[in-house]
């Protein structure tokens, strides 16, 4: 272990590697991310389009539970059809923030959904991803993946 530990920081040495670059736990910037994704789950339960429209970045990808990938585009079309319309999103206990540098950080947690996306009813529990960066608009969203929790294969 001493050895692994040891190579790794020989190799950030080496490599001139930012400390920076790495995950860190600076709170003032997590409760940001935390702030802009509580903003984002509102907005979707209240199909804020308006909201959305600057939480999802210009080249935003979404991974839906069926495993379909849509743009900022799309989403907005299903969410003013009405084929996207989620009545609840519930965050788990167990939300975590990474934030990578001052701009970017990866939150993850177990939600429970129920509405329907692209048209499709959804119900039931599903992990979730998302990928933010911080830009002149505050923190945008990125990518995002929700993925059915089914048990253990």
């Amino acid at each position: 272990m001493k050895t692994y530990l040891l190579t790794i920081v020989t190799l950030t040495l080496l490599l001139g590697l930012p400390v920076g670059v790495f995950a860190q736990g600076d709170s003032a910037t997590e409760k940001e991310v935390r702030d802009a994704l509580e903003k984002y789950r509102t907005a979707l339960t209240q199909r804020d389009s308006a909201a959305l429209k600057q939480i999802w970045a210009n080249d935003y990808t979404f991974i839906n539970g069926a495993g379909e990938i849509l743009t900022k585009d799309q989403r907005l079309a299903n969410l003013t059809s009405g084929a996207t319309a989620l009545d609840t999103i519930t965050l788990g206990d167990d939300v975590k923030v990474r934030v990578y540098g001052n701009d970017a950080a990866v939150s993850t947690s177990r939600v429970t959904l129920k509405g329907k996306y692209s048209g499709k009813a959804v119900s039931g529990d599903y992990q979730s991803m998302t990928v933010w960066v911080k830009t002149p608009l505050g923190w945008q969203l990125v990518a995002n993946q929700v993925t059915p929790i089914t048990g253990k294969p």
